[in-house]
């Protein structure tokens, strides 16, 4: 017990430490626990030796860690995913199943006869990781974009399958039907017992003490381990039982509260467990060094045409297709567990382990770099893969020879369309629904492409940071133009540059920009701009009616008027 503790201690001392350091030269911590863990472990210093002490650090870091994956798990938003999501991680997972296979096989790996290293390598490979994923696309602000929601998508889906796979895991060596559907029921009836429990028990004990911030973490901690145990009786694992326990909660009444009481442990043991898979890799040698090579390079190769395939069939456009399949070019967390998994159970061998974890490393450090540019990487793959015959949306206008529409369809030009613009175009339906016939709005999301097409408003696919694009879309005929789109969530351009822009192709027009802060607001009348809008104050007007309604006694009136106007609208986004 006192050495568990030692270790513990320089554990968290060393994560801490090279954690700092992630954090100042911007690498993912990720890297940090793992570095730490091999620092401090028996293939580094030897400061950590015990066997024991690694097993149990690394087996309650996963316990935590699949409990928290599961509550982030929003099964409604599965539902609600839409065809275009389905389809792209139906292809992205069974696309990389299939060449995972053939290529492991072919390198030479086993599938059968008690050895699964092609199997569990398939699996990991075909897995993204959530952790890198989120972070990265929430600095940059594009968890809202089109790629961004299809990326969390398809990321959810792959927690599906991968619970699907440690549900068969531990009967891979004796693979028969009849083991098949004895797992399948084990995991039906752990998944029966925590859905009945939660939704029929749990509620009204949490009712109670909801009120009380220590007794609902308690609850929350107790209900995962109650679930790990009645899946460790059931023949599974406690880790899948942890799983289970948090997908159960991920639609209960206090699930967002459960979660940020957590969170804060969750990050311990998270720790914990990295530090602690650091500690069981060793120097690579060069076999696994090349291995761990291929898989990565195999990784990534393969998430390009699994991912880039079916959105790019589904006519997303080059840019939404590619993005995706940037953004998920990496091994996830999730992979190290389901090696994991196979090293205890015997199914893999640990040099094959270790080249996971190593590809993993060289992954996150390269996908990091590669996200927070992926602006400029799609931009500079657009052209060749129109050279190789690939057709983008934009297609149609250059094939019809639109050079910024057709007599007075462009007198007003909306530049990016987010819902500031989804909702003026509703404003002009119901006040001027003539006006319409004088709009052309340019932007590079395939949804709006398609929808506007469908209602007959003139749209042109393109990025409008693109000044070439501005050219082509006769951008210097326009009378009116606006910028709709404030900058954070532009990508590659701000209001000002595209303000300069816009002024230098279309001396006379008259521009209207869009400013999130208001020291941007004289710096846009500088650039050339001839009226800015700050919505924060037609916010602040909105809001102090209401205040005035609720002192009034007048609220449910204005919440009527509210929801009349909100019927009335048919907008292009919800």
């Amino acid at each position: 017990m006192h050495e568990l503790i030692g270790d513990i201690t320089f554990s968290i001392l060393f994560a801490w430490g090279l954690g700092l350091l992630a954090h100042f030269s911007r690498q993912p911590l990720i890297l940090a626990y793992l570095v730490a863990g091999f620092f401090i472990g028996p293939f580094g210093m030897g400061w950590v030796k015990s066997q024991e002490s690694i097993s149990v650090i690394s087996e309650l870091g996963l316990i935590f860690m699949l409990f928290m994956i599961g509550l982030e798990i929003d099964l409604k938003k599965i539902i609600r995913a839409g065809p275009v999501i389905l389809f792209a991680a139906g292809g992205q997972l069974l696309g990389g199943c299939l060449l995972g296979v053939l290529f492991f096989m072919a390198i030479g790996l086993s599938l059968g006869g008690g050895a699964f290293d092609a199997l569990y390598l398939t699996v990991a490979c075909a897995l993204s990781s959530t952790v890198i994923i989120v972070k990265v696309l929430y600095e940059k602000r594009e968890l809202d974009t089109l790629p961004g929601r299809i990326t969390l998508g398809i990321l959810v889906l792959q927690d599906i399958f991968a619970i699907l796979f440690l549900a068969v895991q531990p009967s891979l060596a004796n693979l028969q039907v009849s083991v098949i559907l004895l797992s399948i029921a084990r995991v039906g009836a752990l998944v029966a017992t925590a859905l009945i429990l939660s939704r029929y028990v749990l509620p009204r004990l949490f009712h109670q003490i909801a009120r009380r911030p220590e007794l609902l973490m308690l609850g929350a901690l107790a209900w995962c381990f109650l679930i790990g145990e009645v899946a460790e009786k059931l023949h599974l694992s406690r880790e899948m039982g942890s799983l289970v326990a948090g997908v159960s909660l991920s639609t209960f009444p206090y699930a967002l509260d459960v979660t940020a009481k957590v969170t804060t442990l969750r990050d311990f043991f998270i720790t914990l467990f990295f530090v602690a898979l650091g500690m069981t890799i060793p120097i690579p040698n060069g076999s696994v060094i090349v291995l761990a090579l291929i898989i990565a390079a195999f990784t990534v190769a393969s998430r390009v045409v699994t991912t880039f395939t079916p959105l790019y069939l589904m006519k997303q456009g080059l840019r939404a297709s590619l993005l995706p399949a940037i953004n998920l070019a990496q091994i996830s967390e999730f992979s190290l567990v389901v090696i994991q998994t196979g090293i205890t159970a015997g199914h893999i061998k640990t040099e094959t382990a270790h080249a996971v974890s190593f590809a993993f490393v060289v992954l996150a450090v390269v996908s990091t770099f590669v996200m927070a540019r992926s602006g400029g990487i799609t931009k500079g793959l657009i052209g060749p893969l129109k050279k190789v015959g690939l057709r983008d949306l934009d297609h149609v206008h250059h094939a019809e020879g639109h050079e910024g529409g057709h007599g007075e369809t462009n007198r007003i030009v909306i530049l990016g369309f987010f819902r500031a613009a989804s909702a003026l175009l509703s404003q002009i339906e119901q006040q001027n629904e003539s006006l319409l016939e004088q709009i052309t709005v340019i932007d590079f999301n395939p949804n709006v492409f398609r929808i506007l097409n469908e209602r007959g408003v003139h749209v042109i696919y393109g990025d409008i940071s693109n000044v070439d694009t501005l050219v082509h879309a006769g951008i210097g005929k326009a009378e009116i133009i606006i910028l709709s789109v404030p900058d954070s969530l532009l990508v590659g351009a701000n209001n000002e540059k595209l303000v300069r822009h816009v002024r230098a192709l279309n001396p006379t027009a008259r521009i209207v920009a869009t400013a999130d802060l208001l020291s941007n607001v004289n710096d846009l009348y500088a650039a050339g701009a001839d009226y800015v809008t700050v919505t924060r104050l037609t916010d602040a007007t909105e809001l102090f009616s209401v205040i005035e309604a609720a002192d009034a006694g007048l609220l449910e009136d204005k919440r009527a008027e509210m929801d009349a106007r909100l019927a009335e609208r048919k907008e292009v986004l919800p």
